[in-house]
């Protein structure tokens, strides 16, 4: 390539620019004149509306030549621009499988919801979270009592969950202050009260904030109603609080009898309602089976929409029991209790870990009173509910939690078979997708 040609081509598409920055000018005088005189002459009026057409005109020609000289440049290798087709190709058609795929709504709240929420968005753009707000305790709590807002904590794991962020935001957001009167707060609440500050409401901030941070679906507060979680000990004593009712059960040594809110008659979200409507598939879980989902069912006209919806009904049920909460519960009675505050028809189907874990690992949990939750078949088959029973547990420093991956693959496959078991064109592209973001996965991790 000789550098004269180069020389050539860019002051011609140079030319081209400024004779498009002509048309801008007299588009600009031209609209100018109309609009700040008050030109009576209907010749002057004519003549000004003559330069914004020319304007217009200018502009056209100047960018479609402009275009072309930068194709001969591309096409004489004058400019080079290099990028995988394939890829692009791939991630357009990916794109596209996401924003046709299920229609899920989840309800819960917790580390679990949002640790499951991590791998459901790489299989369907079309997630409704609807989270709990009724944390009082940590940092959540603080801001509540303060600021008078609704606990952001639940919220803000679910939208970090769902967003399409860089790491460093994510450690930002996620970020706990050591020091100082901020000590234990998160940066990501304290970004969410912000924007608390500068909108209508809490449902305002949160569409805001999760637009911000390019969020995949959609994350909704079930109630903007200020609730708070009552329980009812079956020694007669009342509880109230989230982060009061686990600290109290044990230490009274007494179970959970009855949960309730207040108040009675908190309010959901219409966009909630509708979504649970609108669903292929409703989930709930995983997380604390009475302070994250029962607290949902308990809003109002929230369980009769559930129990309503025509979408499947899949609990996934925890990995360990909880203290204070399932101390020694299997998948049975996680179900019988779902049952009871939710209704005979709230769930069709569900999800339970077959992995095992270490010994030592199984010994450190039962310090804590901690067990692996069992299934009995038999006993959820006569509850009227599908047994879906899978090695879903993960351990990562210690923790034992839910597999993201695989959790969400399984739900994929459980709502595919289940529900759009008709639709084979939609099981064949899934298919497709699931293998192509397990390679994808693999090649990250090596």
């Amino acid at each position: 390539m000789k550098f004269r040609d180069w020389l050539k081509a860019g002051i011609k598409v140079k030319r081209w620019i400024l004779f498009g920055i002509l048309g801008v000018l007299l588009i600009a005088f031209g609209f100018t004149e109309l609009v700040t005189r008050r030109v009576y002459d209907i010749y002057y009026k004519i003549f000004y509306v003559f330069l914004n057409i020319t304007g217009i005109f200018v502009i056209y020609i100047s960018v479609t030549e402009a275009m072309k000289s930068i194709i001969v440049m591309i096409n004489k290798g004058y400019l080079k621009i290099s990028f995988d087709s394939k890829k692009i190709e791939s991630l357009i058609y990916e794109k596209r499988l996401l924003v046709k795929g299920p229609k899920i709504v989840v309800i819960g709240g917790g580390t679990g919801l949002s640790t499951m929420l991590r791998g459901l968005k790489y299989y369907t753009s079309n997630i409704t979270a609807v989270v709990t707000v009724g944390d009082d305790g940590g940092g959540s709590g603080d801001l509540r009592e303060d600021l008078g807002i609704l606990p952001p904590g639940d919220i803000r794991n679910c939208i970090l969950a769902l967003a399409d962020t860089e790491p460093l935001m994510q450690d930002l957001l996620q970020y706990r202050f050591q020091d100082g009167r901020l000590k234990n707060q998160s940066f990501g609440n304290l970004f969410l009260a912000a924007m608390a500050g500068i909108s209508d409401n809490f449902e305002d901030a949160v569409q805001k904030m999760s637009s911000v941070l390019a969020v995949t679906g959609m994350v909704l507060p079930v109630t903007l109603d200020d609730m708070q979680l009552v329980a009812m000990l079956e020694n007669g004593n009342k509880v109230y609080g989230e982060s009061q009712i686990p600290e109290e059960v044990i230490k009274q040594n007494s179970i959970i009898s009855n949960l309730s809110i207040e108040p009675e008659d908190a309010q959901p979200l219409k966009e909630a309602l509708q979504a649970i409507k609108e669903a292929d598939a409703i989930v709930m879980g995983p997380g604390s089976l009475y302070t994250s989902v029962i607290s949902n069912l308990l809003v109002k006209r929230i369980s009769l929409a559930v129990r309503k919806s025509d979408a499947l009904k899949i609990y996934v049920c925890n990995v360990m029991t909880q203290p204070g909460e399932t101390d020694n519960f299997t998948t049975t009675d996680h179900l019988k209790i779902l049952k009871k505050y939710g209704g005979k028809d709230i769930v069709d189907c569900v999800i339970s870990n077959s992995g095992d874990i270490s010994d030592e690992l199984k010994d450190k949990y039962l310090k804590n009173n901690c067990i692996l939750v069992t299934s009995d078949e038999k006993e959820i088959k006569d509850l009227g509910v599908d047994l879906v029973q899978e090695n879903i547990v993960k351990v990562e420093n210690e923790i034992v939690k839910h597999d993201s991956e695989r959790l969400a693959e399984v739900l994929i496959d459980t709502i595919m078979k289940k529900k759009l078991l008709y639709d084979k064109k939609k099981i064949i592209e899934y298919m497709y997708l699931s293998q192509r973001i397990k390679g994808r996965e693999k090649k990250e991790k090596k």
